[in-house]
């Protein structure tokens, strides 16, 4: 009896040992700092937290900062990856505020170089001196949940205009978030491991590519997309009553440029702009001549890079410095 209790406290202490031995190799061999699922997953785990409204769903953490994919990243008071701003509007500032995901928060870029503080700079550069654009971009939200955060934060900014920035995913649901345990939001072994895991299931099982994911958010009977269309008409309407200029923004996805795969959806949102009286513009033409490896952080990881957020910012203050009394859609 002895005998096999010191087998199992030896085999115990050896897993312990191993598992030790593992999480030490994850942290400082196989974290380069550039794998996005490992990234993404630091992101949550040091950035985010369960918002107390559901519609909302998660947020950043304010006062928080790390360095995901080689950037520095820094939440300020507000829970945004801004400069600190003040609530109140100073006299004779046009404020924009910017809502979007990922792309518009500037994954894998620094704050300077994202989507936001470029279009500022360029409308700065073009005479427009009391302009202040907020970022309030969120990695995972979608469409809903940017609007949801606009009626219970955003609206207290005062913006003058809104730009609601749109990306293909947009449509998918909101999810439901729960607290995880411990060791899900501090090892890296368990991060490394779960996500190769899911890699291997998608092998297995033999998964939608990118383009049929896409796609399948738009089919009949997907309900994301119908919650999306509400959350536009819903924004729309405020901004209208008190008198908010609103502009929809089309960011491409950036794999294809040249055929772009999904000029169906660009319709619906065209279309969708039009019913609601939005603003719509289309970012792709500011990206379509460049070969779309260029634009992405990492091969694995196609969100825009400095350059496409300097590309599409531009093609962006272009449009508001042509129209700065806006124009029916």
């Amino acid at each position: 009896m002895k005998r096999v209790l010191g087998n199992i406290v030896a085999f115990i202490i050896s897993a312990l040992v191993m598992a030790a031995v593992f999480e030490i190799a994850c942290r400082t061999v196989l974290d380069t700092g550039m794998q996005y699922h490992l990234e993404m997953w630091k992101y949550a785990a040091r950035l985010k937290r369960i918002a107390d409204n559901p519609r909302i769903g998660h947020e950043h953490i304010p006062g928080r900062n790390t360095v995901l994919m080689g950037s520095e990243v820094t939440i300020n008071s507000q829970g945004l990856r801004n400069r600190e701003i003040s609530s109140e509007k100073p006299t004779g500032v046009t404020r924009i505020l910017m809502l979007g995901d990922s792309i518009v928060f500037g994954w894998g870029v620094q704050r300077a170089d994202a989507m936001p503080a470029v279009l500022e700079r360029d409308l700065k550069r073009a005479g427009q001196d009391s302009v202040e654009v907020i970022n309030a971009g969120v990695g995972n939200y979608n469409t809903a949940m940017e609007v949801e955060y606009f009626f219970e934060r955003g609206v207290s900014y005062a913006p003058d205009v809104v730009i609601l920035n749109y990306f293909i995913n947009d449509a998918e649901p909101t999810p439901t978030y729960r607290d995880v345990p411990w060791f899900a939001r501090h090892s890296y072994a368990y991060a490394i491991l779960g996500g190769a895991w899911d890699g291997l299931k998608r092998r297995i099982a033999g998964g939608q590519d990118w383009r049929e994911y896409y796609g399948s958010l738009y089919t009949d009977g997907a309900p994301g997309w119908p919650k999306a269309q509400a959350s536009i008409e819903r924004l729309a309407s405020y901004c209208r009553a008190h008198g908010i200029r609103i502009v929809l923004a089309n960011i491409p996805e950036l794999r294809e440029l040249k055929n772009y795969p999904f000029t169906d959806v660009q319709a619906k949102l065209q279309g969708i702009s039009v019913a609601n009286g939005i603003e719509y513009v289309d970012l792709l033409p500011a990206v379509q001549a460049e070969v779309p490896e260029t634009l992405w952080v990492t091969a694995p990881d196609p969100h825009p890079n400095k350059q496409a957020h300097a590309l599409m910012a531009g093609w962006l203050a272009a449009y508001l410095l042509s129209h700065p009394a806006g124009r029916a859609p």
